[in-house]
């Protein structure tokens, strides 16, 4: 374990996790945007240097996320949410709308969101139809975004808009969208993980040019640039949540007796548990392969970061579901880790990208080479 993954196990485990038991489920919570910064997580991927922020590191990315998630998911959500939501801006934003954003993302001072998913775009996210027509000096936004991360309570959004129709992905433009642009309303989404997610409604709302994020029309790559760079830690967050299911149900296992001898003796047990540790070393050595090749080639390794988010993740739902069944009843108790692991363990399978998809980019990737 490397300097940065132990001191982010100590402070999940300790003063992350205290401060996230005194929030409210699926709101944002505030204090614990700021201890992420206080610690110093969030300035790890907001770090400054002689001429602007220095690129975040995938690898570190996935670091963090995974010490977070064994020890801390809402830590883990609440600083995966200020990163996804964040890097539009970092990545494509003026100098001056970096400025007015980023230090106070970085100290936890501002929540933002990620504001891609529509109610008939998911999946097929290009096909989204929130609409951004120019007017003056200014866009005007038309529609609604679903599933968004800490809607409606953030303070700015990274917004992606149709800005020219017929075009797919080729006529999507990003912007960065202020909470209290008039016409701009929302309201909370109640999941089954306690996630902060809300839909937005835009009517009529009014963008600068100046907060657009790249080049009109420009906004997939934008977008897709975020996802390839945070997939790889979407599969580090499912690794810290199976290698938290996985401890406890060998200590379990360990110390349960039943027909007069330990749970650890049945080979029924044992050999599955066996099998949880083996996919689980694959896959975090995938998310770690992943996380590099990015660092040291960006946009070139989609493919990478989509086997380490399918593996990572179908790899974590098995880990936590065979955990409950070593435990028994008693894991189907509201409170219990496992009760708890279980339903934040099925949302990584969908966002930023569903098993299927990531097993579409993993075939195109194959069969690109040869013209097919």
């Amino acid at each position: 374990m490397n300097e940065l993954s132990a001191h982010t196990e100590k402070v999940a485990a300790g003063p992350l996790r205290e401060i996230a038991e005194r929030g409210i489920a699926g709101r944002i919570n505030r204090p614990l945007l700021s201890a992420l910064a206080e610690h110093g997580l969030l300035g790890r991927i907001f770090q400054r240097g002689a001429d602007g922020y220095i690129p975040t590191s995938a690898m570190d990315l996935c670091l963090i996320r995974e010490g977070l998630a064994r020890h801390c998911t809402e830590a883990e959500t609440a600083f995966a949410l200020q990163g996804l939501g964040a890097y539009p801006i970092l990545l494509a934003g003026s100098p001056e709308v970096v400025e007015q954003w980023i230090p106070r993302i970085a100290a936890g001072k501002a929540a933002v969101g990620f504001a891609l998913t529509e109610p008939d775009a998911g999946s097929d996210a290009a096909s989204l139809t929130l609409r951004a027509t120019a007017d003056g000096d200014d866009y005007v936004l038309n529609g609604e975004k679903t599933y968004i991360s800490h809607a409606p309570e953030a303070e700015v959004y990274s917004v992606f808009a149709r800005t020219t129709e017929g075009v797919g992905a080729k006529g999507i433009t990003a912007f960065a969208v202020d909470r209290d642009t008039p016409g701009l309303t929302g309201q909370h989404i109640d999941l089954i993980a306690p996630h902060p997610i809300g839909r937005l409604r835009f009517s009529d709302v009014r963008v600068p040019r100046d907060r657009v994020l790249g080049d009109v029309d420009g906004g997939w790559s934008v977008a897709m640039r975020t996802l390839d760079m945070f997939r790889p830690s979407v599969g580090a967050f499912a690794v810290g949540m199976a290698q938290a299911a996985l401890d406890a149900a060998v200590a379990h296992a360990a110390q349960r007796h039943a027909f007069g001898r330990s749970l650890s003796t049945f080979q029924g047990v044992s050999h599955q548990l066996a099998d949880v540790a083996t996919r689980l070393r694959a896959a975090r050595l995938l998310v770690h392969d992943a996380a590099a090749a990015y660092d040291a080639d960006p946009g070139r390794t989609g493919h990478l970061s989509a086997m380490a988010k399918l593996f990572a993740t179908e790899t974590a739902q098995v880990a936590v579901d065979l955990a409950i069944q070593v435990h028994g009843a008693r894991a189907l108790e509201r409170g219990h880790l496992l009760e708890h692991l279980y339903r934040e363990v099925r949302a990584p399978r969908i966002y930023e990208g569903a098993s299927e998809i990531q097993r579409e980019i993993i075939a195109r990737s194959l069969f690109r080479p040869v013209g097919a």
